[in-house]
């Protein structure tokens, strides 16, 4: 039972980062076809379409973040990038799409999972005042 919990977050990590990896791949490469979508969504991904710069973005980014979670590199990182993508995609389908929220439900329960077992990483920019830390190099330069 131990081990088993020992390979969680490794598991759990590189789930998260195919799931990113691939679906922010498909953003270039057309690999899986977009499912029909209520026309309220469609109006929606069309108008992100029309920017000409949102869709390519948020494919970099998934793509991006996907691929340091496989490689276990910068996971913390990785996951704050992936978090406010991860809250419009919760938006899209509660709002616009309901009948897709369950795959997005377990990748936020995966996001949360992570952002626990890395919280020592998360738990500077939580303070809730900010300490000031100056290299001892730009010291010794201002003088």
């Amino acid at each position: 039972m131990e081990t088993l919990m020992s390979k969680l977050p490794a598991v759990a990590r590189v789930v998260l980062g195919l799931v990113f990896t691939l679906f922010g791949a498909n953003g270039f490469l057309q690999l899986m076809p977009m499912p029909p979508m209520p026309a309220v969504a469609g109006a929606f991904m069309g108008a992100l379409a029309s920017t000409g710069y949102m869709l390519p973005l948020l494919g970099m980014v998934q793509l991006g973040a996907g691929v340091m979670l496989l490689l276990g590199r910068r996971v913390p990182l990785a996951l704050a990038l992936l978090a406010p993508v991860l809250v419009n995609i919760i938006a899209f389908h509660v709002f616009l799409a309901p009948a897709g929220l369950v795959i997005p439900l377990v990748l936020l329960a995966l996001e949360i999972y992570l952002a626990w077992i890395y919280r020592a990483a998360f738990a500077p920019m939580l303070q809730g005042r900010a300490v000031e830390r100056v290299a001892r190099r730009d010291l010794l330069t201002a003088e």
